[in-house]
């Protein structure tokens, strides 16, 4: 599917109405149906209102915030983060403690809800060990998989 078709579709699927318009409030969304990952703070630049309802777009309203968003550099690959988590891994083994993973995923860069970090981990974290170590390369793999 080409980009602008893969756009196209995502910007239907939010066209509630089928009138040709999105509510702006859905702008983040609609970035990440599109295979995009845009921090919130990215997201912010395009003054998406706070409730739904206050302003709509067209589709050639959000094709250039699809591009700005689409060029940002720092999106973070696979590859960044072992880099990251080798931080963390003491004995350097390729385990890092159970916990300190859930405290980066609440605590560190744009932070997760408890909530959203524990849905995430019972997903993608395997068990601990007896030591409370966890293999991160498995927790990356399915986290940069999804």
């Amino acid at each position: 599917m080409a980009e602008a078709e893969k756009v196209k579709f995502a910007f239907d699927i939010f066209d509630f109405d089928g009138k040709g318009e999105v509510d702006a409030f859905y702008i983040g969304d609609l970035l990440r149906a599109v295979d995009l990952n845009p921090s919130e703070k990215s997201v912010s630049q395009f003054s998406p209102p706070e409730k739904k309802g206050e302003k709509m777009i067209k589709i050639g309203d959000f094709m250039p915030m699809y591009q700005t968003i689409k060029k940002e550099k720092g999106k973070g690959s696979y590859e960044d983060f072992v880099e990251c988590m080798k931080l963390y891994d003491k004995q350097e083994d390729g385990t890092m403690m159970f916990a300190e993973l859930e405290y980066i995923l609440t605590a560190l860069g744009e932070p997760m809800e408890k909530e959203q970090v524990k849905i995430a981990l019972a997903e993608l974290a395997p068990e601990e060990d007896e030591d409370g170590l966890i293999p991160y390369d498995v927790f990356l793999k399915k986290l940069c998989a999804k």
